[in-house]
């Protein structure tokens, strides 16, 4: 909608689709299709080269004077060994040994975590929340005792914020924490690799499943839905 509507005041626009089947109900002027892991428009990370020839390849449909136009990303921007959409915390069966306590975990991902910002600048994902990470090992403890039936109060919450969005947004914060802290522990590994370690492996992955059926047991639809993305 927002392509069509600036294509109306005269200025071209192009875009990236993860799934193809839904830009071409869409049908937005011009389109990209890339065969990469959600959150991954431009390929693997760390992998500039490729990032540019994805990009260009987008930039490059700019010249088509109408549309729509869907095109395929070039064939040497293979997604490699990855796959075209993340595994799902469902269809990983938690390891057999594991943590059990989030706590030391955490304080361990965060010094990984250190390691991955300082090689990229500073740059991370996290901060949807607005908990700082040296609070991290508090919101677990909070997490926790949600998952265990209780309510969900946390000093630091956004005012006006719901529970349920407070709850994804803590969620996805741990997720980058992990990932991110990941990639610095294992810089060979792809996303559906550090994917299955997370749910797996993690206690704070198991934690999230528990966080994740509590949420998804409740009849609100808003519950639900902030369920489904927290375990995606």
């Amino acid at each position: 909608m927002l392509a069509r509507a600036l294509e109306a005041q005269g200025i071209a626009t192009t875009s990236i689709s993860f799934v193809r089947e839904h830009t071409e109900k869409v049908k937005p002027p011009r389109a990209l299709f890339v065969p990469f892991p959600f959150g991954h428009a431009l390929g693997r990370p760390d992998d500039p080269a490729l990032q540019h020839r994805v990009l260009r390849a987008a930039l490059d449909l700019l010249g088509a004077s109408s549309g729509p136009v869907l095109a395929d990303v070039p064939d040497d921007a293979e997604a490699g060994d990855q796959p075209g959409a993340p595994v799902q915390a469902s269809a990983i069966p938690p390891a057999s040994a594991r943590p059990g306590d989030p706590e030391p975990e955490i304080a361990w991902m965060r010094e990984h975590h250190e390691e991955w910002r300082a090689k990229h600048g500073g740059r991370t994902a996290m901060g949807l929340s607005g908990i700082v990470p040296e609070r991290f090992e508090e919101m677990v403890r909070v997490l926790q005792a949600f998952a265990g039936g209780g309510d969900l109060d946390m000093a630091g919450r956004p005012a006006g914020v719901p529970r349920a969005a407070f709850i994804r947004w803590c969620a996805d914060d741990l997720k980058a924490l992990y990932l991110e802290g990941g990639m610095a522990m294992r810089p060979a590994a792809g996303g559906d690799e550090l994917t299955r370690w997370f749910w797996a492996e993690t206690a704070v992955g198991q934690l999230l499943r528990r966080v994740r059926d509590r949420l998804d047991a409740s009849s609100d639809p808003v519950d639900k839905a902030a369920a489904f993305g927290i375990a995606r």
